[in-house]
Parts: structure tokens; sequence; C-alpha cells
């Protein structure tokens, strides 16, 4: 399978404090995977570095075989973003929201079915400021899948949803990756790793201390249950 995102070596420091060291990935078209780590770990730098919002110190990244900062206009069609912050108008509607960020993609999906398959078909006059913190969130999952991506980032997906609705979220998204879909996603939820992730990284204090199969974590650690070797592996744990 081609490699739809790649990072060879990447690093990137803040006043001489590296917050990511020699960070190397590859994650196949149509897998899911999980970049881990403690809140601090260096994620939300990656993940900058990956999409080129933050030019990295060294090393080399990817997505879709173009670079992330000179090819941003082609990628931007291409890739989708589940922010867990996003700023927006003052009382515009779930509706209007959908249909702005609709309009900047060639090739949007169809606004009503999508709201449908997130539960939220029914707020779509209602204003984003109104929604509850799940709602926003599933909101916010509906807008990084508008454009169709090929490449999709999810940030703590499904934070604030119950266990009814982070379970229909992963089915959305399991279908979404068999049909080629290729997902990055942070979470510090390890059953939602488990169920959706292929491959998984884990950082800690910006360096990679695992890297393969959550079920390959829980072989290489003391442990039996990946929750817990993930605890292990970012010194999470509780003393015994």
């Amino acid at each position: 399978m081609e490699d739809c995102i790649r990072a060879e070596g990447l690093s990137k420091s803040y006043s001489g404090r590296p917050a990511v060291n020699g960070l190397t990935l590859s994650v196949p078209q149509g897998t899911a995977f999980g970049l881990l780590g403690a809140n601090g770990a260096g994620k939300s730098t990656a993940i900058e570095c990956l999409l080129g919002t933050k030019q990295p110190d060294r090393g080399t990244v990817s997505i879709l075989g173009m670079d992330p900062r000179s090819d941003r206009k082609k990628l931007f069609q291409r890739v989708g973003v589940q922010f867990q912050e996003a700023r927006w108008q003052d009382k515009i509607t779930v509706g209007e929201l959908c249909e702005v960020t609709a309009s900047l993609y060639r090739r949007a999906e169809n606004i009503p079915p999508l709201l449908d398959q997130l539960g939220i078909a029914d707020k779509a006059r209602r204003p984003v400021e109104e929604l509850s913190g799940g709602e926003r969130q599933r909101l916010f999952i509906v807008l990084a899948l508008l454009p169709r991506p090929d490449v999709v980032f999810l940030d703590e997906l499904t934070t604030g949803l119950d266990a009814r609705a982070r379970r229909d979220v992963w089915k959305i998204l399991a279908h979404r990756k068999s049909e080629g879909l290729t997902i990055l996603l942070t979470s510090h939820f390890m059953d939602e790793v488990e169920a959706l992730c292929d491959r998984i990284l884990i950082l800690k204090r910006g360096q990679t201390v695992f890297a393969g199969t959550p079920a390959e974590a829980a072989t290489a650690s003391p442990f039996d249950r990946f929750e817990d070797a993930y605890l292990w592996y970012t010194d999470e744990e509780e003393p015994r």
C-alpha cells in the first residue's frame, strides 16, 4: 500500500528545548494510525509539523506525496482536520457553518446526510454557540469529513461524547477507512485506539518510545492489557 503520510527524522525545538526529536512514521492508505502520549509529549507539535502549519527544524514530511508547506493549496482540498477549538461568526447556525465550509471544497459531501450520520441533523438551525460540548464535538467531525478527504487528522476524536455516540463515530470511521480513508488520530481513550488503530506510535517528551500495533505494545510491556501498557510506556501508571 502507498504511504499517505510520511515523516523522517522530524524535529522541532522551542527556545532550545526539543518538543519533537527525530520522529519517523509512515501511514499507508486506508489505515488508521494513533499518535499517542501524555499531555506535553509532543503530539500537537508533531501534527502541526505534519500539516505544515509549523516549520520543523529538521526532517522531511509528505502527505499524499506532497510537501504540506509548498503544496498547501493542493493538499487543502484532500485533507480534513478536526480541531478541539475553532472560531466562527457570532450567531452562525450549524447548517450555515457547514455550507460555508463546504463552499471551500470542490467535492464536498452532501451536508444533511452527514449531519444525520453524526446525530445532529436536528441541530442544523441552531446557533453553534448553543450546542453542548458533545454536539460541538460531532460538528467538528462533520466539518473534518465534509471535503471528502483522502486523509483526515482527528484530535481527541470523541472527547465529550457518551458511550453510544462514541461507538457510532467509530463505526462511521471504520466504514470510511474500508473505503480508503487514511486516518491519523490522537486520543486518551485506549479502547478507542484499540477499536480504530492499525498501528500506533507513543511519544514521551518528544521521543518515540514505542511504534507498532496495540497488541505488540502490550506484548513488549510487563502488562497484558493495552491500556496498562500505554501507561507504563508514558510513566502515567500509579506506583504499586
